[in-house]
This record gives structure tokens, C-alpha cells and sequence, in this order.
């Protein structure tokens, strides 16, 4: 799986293209239903493990196209701003691709925490107490990344 860059010289480097998945503040996630129907949705998410990590509800939209189709793409959009006066944008983007699986025990425990770490820093204490008492009430997807594609334009 790989992303082909019509404009080569707006690519950014690897490392960078991990640095904005690494600081982005969420994502969009692209599945595909067994009608072909894309779809998709913003979501939270925390990097781990050459993976990312995203949690949800026990059922949903999504949920079913994963189940019929692992395969999926995860967009996260940094820094942006409009230049009138040049028709044209400042941007930065990352979009990777992979197979989404549902992940448990301490798996689904290390990713709980990954994700009060990042949005939630200063409340480990209680958001320990938040996992312990709604984590029966949520389902945590592991996405392994195995093709990143980074573009800018600065």
C-alpha cells in the first residue's frame, strides 16, 4: 500500500510526517462499507507502537465497515492557514493506511491510558478511576500503520 504525491515536492520526510501524527489533535477516520459506501468519522486517538490507537462505543457505523473491511485511512491536519492573496494555502497533513482490529486486556488498558495521557494530562489520578468504572462500556481499535505519506506547504 502506497500513496502516490502528485505534487513530489510538497512530501515531507517520514520523521516529520510521525511528528504531526504524534502532536495532531485528532483524526479522520475513512472506512468502507460492504456496499462500497465510504465513510468517514473525526475521532481522538493516541500513537503507540508503530500504531494508532482509537476508542468507541460498543456498536456503531464504523464498527460495522471494520468488520466488513479492516482496511482503512486515517488523516490528521496540522497547522493551516488561508493566503488570500496568493489563492492558496499554508498546510500540513498525514495520512496513513493500515488494518483496524479491536484490541483487549492490557492491550486495550496501555491505549485507555495513552489517550487520558494526551487529552487528559492533568488528571491521571481520576481518569484511572474513569477507565476502571466505563471501561466494560468501550471498545479500543489498533490501527497498525503500514504506509505514512506526509505533504506541507510552509
Amino acid at each position: 500500500m502506497h500513496h502516490e504525491l502528485r505534487r513530489t515536492e510538497r512530501g515531507i520526510a517520514e520523521t516529520e510526517a510521525r511528528e504531526l501524527l504524534e502532536r495532531g489533535e485528532y483524526g479522520i477516520l475513512s472506512t468502507c462499507g460492504l456496499a462500497g459506501q465510504p465513510y468517514g468519522i473525526p475521532l481522538s486517538y493516541c500513537v503507540m507502537n508503530n500504531a494508532i490507537y482509537f476508542h468507541c462505543a460498543v456498536e456503531g457505523h464504523k464498527l460495522e465497515n471494520i468488520a466488513a473491511d479492516s482496511r482503512v485511512s486515517f488523516c490528521v491536519v496540522g497547522k493551516t492557514e488561508v493566503l488570500p492573496d496568493q489563492f492558496a494555502t499554508r498546510y500540513e497533513s498525514v495520512i496513513i493506511s493500515g488494518s483496524a482490529a479491536e484490541v483487549f486486556d492490557g492491550e486495550k488498558l496501555q491505549a485507555l491510558e495513552g489517550l487520558l495521557a494526551k487529552y487528559s494530562a492533568g488528571f491521571h489520578a481520576e481518569g484511572l478511576q474513569y477507565i476502571a468504572a466505563q471501561g466494560g462500556r468501550t471498545r479500543v481499535f489498533r490501527i497498525g500503520i503500514e504506509a505514512i505519506c506526509g505533504k506541507a506547504r510552509r
